[in-house]
């Protein structure tokens, strides 16, 4: 049990870039100090874009998802709506960029699930969870992206089935389905339960 104990944070004493490949992807190499006073040479540090996802549910209280490819994952995969921030870019205004593109919709109301870091001691960006209530069509989605999609529609107990069968396969989608799923079943709306 926690006792309110006062924890120390890790200290970086010095930063060497090892690899700027591209705006995606950049790696550093650090010097870290620990509470105790411990140095740990070549800790790896990962740079990457913040990004968002987004859980869109329609108004008629179907879940949007995609039937996707991703090269990292065997197989076909459910997805979410995601991309990444462009520099200066506030994450709700990346969230509502992002469900216009990929899906030619807007949403009425719009929910912060929270914002952590995808590795918790290598960094490698932030997500920022949405959920995109009252979702509606309001124009044609930009076909930009290089994996092939294709847009599916489910209901709440549809979707957490297809979540415990596996059919989502990449951690962070996993994450904003799961918790876009919690959310929905203690929301007080008696249409999902």
């Amino acid at each position: 049990m926690y006792m309110g104990h006062s924890m120390r944070q890790w200290k970086t004493v010095k930063k060497t870039t090892i690899l700027d490949f591209n705006k995606f992807l950049k790696i550093e190499q650090h010097t870290i100090e620990l509470p105790n006073g411990k140095i740990i040479q070549d800790w790896p540090w990962i740079i990457s874009p913040d990004f968002v996802l987004i859980l869109p549910v329609t108004d008629k209280k179907k879940i949007l998802l995609f039937h996707q490819i991703k090269y990292a994952v065997d197989g076909t995969s459910l997805a979410p709506i995601g991309g990444y921030l462009e520099p200066g870019e506030d994450a709700l205004i990346a969230a509502k960029r992002e469900l216009q593109e990929e899906m030619g919709c807007e949403a009425l109301e719009w929910v912060a699930l929270g914002s952590c870091p995808v590795n918790g001691n290598h960094g490698g960006g932030r997500g920022h969870l949405f959920i995109a209530l009252d979702v509606q069509k309001v124009g044609e989605p930009i076909i930009d992206d290089l994996e092939e999609m294709e847009l599916v529609e489910f209901t709440i107990e549809e979707v957490e089935q297809k979540l415990f069968q596996g059919a989502v396969k990449v951690q962070g989608w996993v994450a904003i389905i799961a918790l876009g799923l919690l959310y929905l079943k203690k929301r007080e709306l008696p249409d999902f339960c």
